[in-house]
């Protein structure tokens, strides 16, 4: 199963990828922006409270609420989400619960929602080979 090496692993060989520099979160340029696909799940343990860090869990961004809906009713024990991602199109997912592999694709997925048209395309180019 996942753990947070594996995530950095597989975020950063991604192109124009990068962590960010006070928490747990990788992010593509885009338009001269950074981007974020996916990061630690800040949870709300205590109301009127700061988030806290959970490193088990990571969020990831998906395209369109219809693939969160799907990846949600397809694992619960591995994807879940809460009250704070309603509406956005990230779910959250159990590091230990998910396969490396899945991981690799559902980061991969991640990165494209993200990532400009032209490095999507090259990256392909470069896959299809």
């Amino acid at each position: 199963m996942a753990d947070q090496d594996d995530v950095r692993r597989i975020a950063l060989s991604l192109p124009e990828v990068s962590e960010g520099a006070d928490h747990f979160a990788f992010s593509v340029a885009n338009k001269g922006k950074q981007k974020g696909f996916a990061w630690v799940w800040l949870e709300r343990v205590h109301p009127k409270r700061a988030r806290v860090p959970q490193p088990e869990v990571l969020a990831v961004r998906v395209a369109d609420d219809s693939e969160k809906q799907a990846l949600l009713a397809s694992d619960p024990e591995k994807f879940f989400t809460e009250p704070h991602y309603n509406g956005f199109p990230a779910v959250l997912v159990r590091l230990a619960k998910i396969p490396v592999d899945e991981l690799e694709e559902l980061l991969v997925d991640a990165w494209r929602c993200q990532a400009p048209r032209s490095l999507v395309d090259d990256f392909d180019a470069v896959q299809d080979r």
